[in-house]
């Protein structure tokens, strides 16, 4: 099967070698993965992370849709 009629579970991961840090912050989190507190946002076609004290801090605009350059 080719990656257009695989079903979508079945597709392979794609995996994170680069630590994780907050796009807005700067903080780090522990190891590559994201914690689950922590919100993830596809802008532009990139992936950026938000930490959960910036993501707290502007939840009304995250809820909104607005590109964080808006925040």
């Amino acid at each position: 099967m080719d990656a257009e009629t695989r079903p979508r579970d079945e597709r392979p991961e794609r995996r994170e070698t680069a630590a994780v840090a907050c796009a807005l912050c700067g903080v780090s989190a522990d190891g590559v993965i994201a914690p689950p507190t922590w919100i993830r946002s596809v802008e532009d076609g990139a992936r950026r992370y938000f930490c959960d004290e910036c993501a707290r801090t502007h939840i009304t605009a995250i809820e909104g849709r607005l590109d964080s350059a808006w925040w």
